[in-house]
């Protein structure tokens, strides 16, 4: 019996220290969060109060770039609107032109790259174009087939007239 106390008594501080350990580094832990928070908020008003102006003028004037602007600038290219509207004319409706955005940024390529294709009625695909968006600056350059590279949107004639 006594060695069975023991062994409880053992258990129960094990279990007690553990608790206090936990209790502790939790306390530290969230002291930490709030000590950050704070820190970040009143570098968030100082910089508030001091370049109020020039901060509302930066986020005006640099437009954010994300997945779905890249694909509404592509979509919005006067080619690709004709082309999507000569399929759906010519297939009588049966097959629709879509787009999707196949990568997006890195450090090693700077930009979006969109597919617009064919989207069949059999959940089949065939790709019409390949673009890219280099992001921030939202400008568009297409894939020419015939010199295999991407050239600016504007020298770019994929019906070669």
């Amino acid at each position: 019996m006594p060695r069975g106390n023991s062994i409880k008594k053992v258990t129960y501080y094990l279990l007690l220290a553990s608790s206090v350990v936990v209790l502790l580094v939790h306390s530290t832990i969230d002291q930490e969060f709030k000590d950050q928070g704070q820190e970040t908020l009143v570098s968030a008003e100082l910089f508030d109060q001091t370049d109020n102006i020039k901060f509302v003028q930066a986020s005006q004037s640099t437009p954010i770039l994300d997945g779905n602007k890249a694909l509404e600038l592509v979509q919005n290219l006067p080619t690709v609107r004709r082309k999507a509207r000569e399929i759906q004319r010519l297939s009588r409706g049966t097959i629709r032109v879509a787009s999707v955005v196949d990568s997006s940024p890195t450090v090693d390529t700077p930009y979006y790259v969109v597919r617009v294709f064919e989207n069949h009625s059999d959940q089949s695909t065939s790709t019409i174009y390949w673009f890219r968006v280099l992001s921030p600056s939202g400008q568009i350059q297409a894939l020419d087939l015939i010199q295999n590279e991407y050239i600016p949107v504007d020298k770019w004639n994929p019906d070669r007239r």
